[in-house]
């Protein structure tokens, strides 16, 4: 690994940190708050490819478990994981290189342009959210014993934000893209 791999996996933790760290809006029905993680998961996937963007995401789960207080809330400890949103946690590294896969095969394939975005825009909804909630809702069911269908449900009000914050994780990864192609560049 390269030096300049290592500073943008550190990096791009240290941008999940910040967006994780601002408010957390609580949810009244559901036990998992409206955060800005999965923007800085999206995003790390798809400006860094699978290998970095889930190093990165990694590490940020690292510093979480190890008690630093990196999480919506300023939340750290390994207790976090095993509790209602744990499998979210768990998700977003595995979001991530599916999001960095999927953009590497779909956007350096397109004809660029608006269409580069718009496959950046798939990457993102499908490793971002798909993913994530693949293994945060059966998570969140068992752990609430609320049922998979009710954690579901509960869920689809998260869909909208999530969708808005999809576009724009593959307009600003689009953007940089255009003048820094570490897409291209990662491993």
């Amino acid at each position: 690994m390269k030096t300049q791999d290592t500073v943008l996996i550190a990096l791009f933790a240290a941008l999940i940190v910040v967006l994780s760290l601002m408010p957390p809006i609580p949810m009244p029905v559901v036990p998992v708050p409206i955060t800005l993680q999965t923007l800085g998961v999206m995003l790390t996937g798809a400006m860094l490819g699978p290998v970095r963007g889930g190093l990165a995401c990694l590490l940020y789960l690292l510093l979480a478990a190890i008690g630093l207080p990196v999480l919506p809330g300023g939340r750290g400890g390994l207790g976090v994981f095993f509790g209602p949103t744990g499998g979210f946690l768990v998700g977003m590294a595995l979001g991530a290189v599916v999001t960095g896969w999927l953009a590497r095969r779909l956007v350096l394939s397109s004809s660029g342009g608006a269409m580069a975005a718009l496959m950046y825009w798939l990457a993102c909804i499908t490793g971002g959210i798909v993913v994530v909630y693949a293994i945060g809702i059966p998570w969140l069911a068992v752990v609430t014993q609320m049922g998979w269908g009710k954690a579901a449900l509960a869920m689809t009000a998260f869909v909208p934000g999530d969708l808005i914050k999809a576009a724009i994780a593959a307009w600003v990864a689009w953007r940089v893209e255009r003048v820094w192609p570490m897409l291209r560049e990662s491993p």
